[in-house]
């Protein structure tokens, strides 16, 4: 699976034989530098540009292009060369970019040979930058590492190789500017296109992009590697291109030749909702293309054809639940698209609104006057108009999302769907394993009504770490996250910073119902419960479990139940993982339970000795390939006092939180998501009757 990653953040490379894949919103430059360990080159022959493509171990395209592909073999460079730069420059006189922040943000893919995507990296936050460095490869140790660098230079490609210690980066960058413009002399116009785009009938004549943009040779190995592989559905219309298009100017996706037109911008196709995959739906053939907003001149936006109507459940997959699993995914993948390119695009526009009125203001006698008054409220009226360009595409894909998310979210199995879903009242024993498990929803603080189910696989490759400390959620102050709270969960949070005794409260009902859940989609006796309470504080929150007899008895106070418990579970993670390396699960001893276990640890960690943590640790590790879970309910706070050895258990296990709370961050384009908790509603019974029929077929099964 494609590793995405973050500016600085970098991923280790399980071969030499890569490919470099490269999308932009317009036509780019693709250079490749060989440095040493400090990434200093000795001299022009340590650059690969289009006007010599080819060095040893690297080759790269001739011409500028909006998509290229670079070779790179790492096994045969030589051994001073521990840095491989990958480099992007905007051409003069090709296209009509002249920053990357005028554009949707590059993309960079690192591939096998067979398409297999290694890692990804997007080039968000770029401004009036004209030159690039986008990723390096380096040797660390014996191996190579890709690394996600965004190093941007507004002064171009001489400031760049400047940079990294050539002494004729103005001559090197003035000849490969040369060779761009002999590529682009030289390009011969493709067979025209079908004339369904223009209701004339007229073709558009066109060039074809560097042979580096050919399709790719397999299959996207994720979503976001899928978005710029030539050969699967077009994804554009509905990702950040599209939208910083529509919000910038029209971005050509190839070399044109003077006089040519280009081709009609996808910003405003339609998405198609239907899945496997989201896909423009082409205009008609008479139907006239929409106008698009320039930077300088926007133009108001025309009314897309009407999209298609959601339905659920048509997304790729072998089931239903797979379906609805992968629907569920796109549609995150969707809000974070457009959300991304919404924010894009109004950083554009504020550091363009700022520049015009530098601009203005810079002449110290026009600063005062009529003409100045007008130039600064023209700028401030195309801030407006690009801004408000940028949120009525974002209010487009947001009214689809939230029509779609209206006929998912009444489609989820239990697993994956609300307590305050009707699904719960039908509920019966299921007979098979669910392939994930809602732990709550997420939004993004531009459109708070859209709630994305927050699915994480089973069986849970990591614990979760339920953080009940004061200190752990930063408060705001009355804000719509709460007030949503109150209103969806009948919570008894207050307008001021929730006591310590509230949240811990919380979090026990959220482990509870967590426990709840995962006792309810797995089949009945495949699934048990487990509780540690050093201190007897938790069996308020734990009725629901005991009164039912999910939970056969009250876990044991004092350290003498922590050391029982924990005993227990390391010994069967022991037999357990002897009988699956020896194949002998028929001859486990008949006192050790097979089903799978969460364990649920309460006021960590008082009442725990170094024993203890060592066989907590060994659970957090070694448990879940062998169905043993860990769910603490913890103030991170308080086990930092206990010092640094409980660090790497922290590390290991998922945060999540009794309150809405903004802290978890996605790696593709670091969006920060809030988090809202998986708790039924206040006056609900649901979660007790869920736990009585669970109670009701184990005992259906042991008669």
């Amino acid at each position: 699976m494609t590793a995405e990653l973050v500016r600085g953040q970098n991923h280790a490379l399980d071969r030499t034989r890569v490919e470099i894949r490269i999308t932009a919103g317009g036509p780019v430059v693709a250079a490749v530098t060989l440095g040493d360990q400090q990434g200093r080159l000795p001299g022009t022959e340590a650059v690969a540009h289009p006007g010599v493509p080819r060095r040893t171990g690297i080759e790269v395209p001739r011409q500028a292009a909006a998509e290229h592909r670079l070779a790179v073999d790492l096994g045969a460079l030589p051994d001073s060369v521990h840095r491989v730069s990958v480099l992007l420059a905007l051409p003069t006189g090709i296209g009509a970019l002249t920053a990357f922040g005028a554009a949707a943000p590059p993309s960079v893919q690192v591939t096998g040979l067979d398409g297999t995507g290694l890692a990804g990296y997007t080039l968000t936050g770029l401004g009036a930058e004209s030159a690039v460095v986008a990723v390096e490869l380096y040797r660390r140790a014996g191996a190579w590492k890709v690394r996600a660098v965004g190093q941007g230079y507004a002064d171009g490609l001489a400031a760049l190789l400047r940079d990294q210690g050539l002494p004729q980066a103005a001559e090197l960058a003035a000849e490969i500017e040369e060779a761009v413009g002999r590529g682009h002399a030289r390009a011969v116009p493709a067979p025209a296109p079908a004339a369904a785009n223009r209701p004339d009938g007229h073709t558009r004549p066109r060039h074809p992009a560097s042979d580096s943009a050919a399709p790719a040779a397999g299959p996207a190995a994720s979503p976001a590697a899928s978005e710029h592989d030539p050969s699967a559905p077009d994804l554009s219309a509905h990702g950040p291109s599209a939208h910083a298009a529509s919000a910038h100017g029209p971005a050509p996706s190839a070399p044109m030749t003077e006089g040519a037109t280009p081709p009609a911008p996808s910003a405003h196709a339609p998405v198609d909702y239907r899945h496997p995959k989201r896909r423009s739906t082409p205009a008609p053939a008479t139907a006239p293309q929409p106008p698009v907003g320039v930077p300088g001149d926007p133009a108001p936006l025309a009314s897309p054809p009407t999209p298609s109507l959601p339905v659920a459940g048509d997304a790729a997959g072998w089931s239903m639940e797979e379906r609805l699993y992968n629907q569920v995914w796109g549609m995150f993948e969707d809000l974070t698209r457009s959300v991304a390119a919404y924010r894009s695009a109004s950083d554009f526009a504020e550091s363009r609104l700022e520049q015009e009125l530098d601009t203005a203001l810079a002449d110290p006698r026009d600063r005062l006057g009529t003409a100045a008054d007008a130039a600064r409220a023209a700028a401030r009226d195309r801030h407006a108009a690009l801004v408000a360009q940028a949120r009525a595409a974002l209010d487009r894909d947001l009214a689809q999302l939230a029509a779609e998310s209206e006929v998912v979210e009444p489609a989820l199995p239990p697993a994956f769907a609300r307590w305050d879903s009707p699904v719960w009242q039908v509920h019966r024993t299921a007979q098979d394993r669910p392939m994930a498990l809602r732990l709550g929803d997420l939004h993004l603080p531009e459109v708070l009504d859209l709630r994305i189910p927050m699915l994480v696989r089973l069986p849970l490759e990591r614990g979760l770490w339920i953080d009940c400390g004061p200190d752990a959620h930063a408060w705001r102050g009355p804000d719509p996250d709460r007030s949503y709270a109150r209103r969806e969960l009948g919570s008894a949070l207050t307008d001021g910073p929730p006591d310590e005794a509230e949240l811990r409260r919380l979090s026990l009902e959220t482990a509870v119902a967590i426990a709840a859940r995962m006792l309810a989609v797995h089949p009945a006796g495949e699934f048990a419960v487990q509780v540690i309470d050093p201190g007897g504080t938790a069996l308020p929150a734990l009725a629901p479990l005991l009164e039912t007899g999910v939970l056969p008895a009250a876990p044991v106070p004092g350290a003498q139940g922590v050391a029982a418990v924990l005993e227990g579970l390391t010994r069967r993670v022991d037999l357990v993982q002897m009988a699956v390396r020896s194949r002998a699960a028929d001859a486990l001893p008949p006192d050790v339970d097979t089903a799978d276990q969460l364990l649920i640890v309460h006021d960590f960690p008082h009442g725990f000795d170094d024993r203890a943590l060592t066989r907590l640790r060994y659970l957090a590790d070694e448990g879940p390939a062998v169905g043993v879970h860990l769910l603490m309910v913890a103030d991170r706070a308080q086990a930092r006092e206990y010092g640094p050895v409980l660090d790497p258990l922290w590390r290991s296990l998922l945060r999540i939180t009794p309150v809405p709370d903004a802290h978890l961050a996605d790696p593709w384009v670091g969006h920060v998501w809030t988090y809202e908790p998986p708790l039924a509603p206040r006056a609900s019974q649901v979660v007790r009757q869920v736990l009585g029929r669970v109670a009701e077929a184990r005992r259906g099964r042991r008669s």
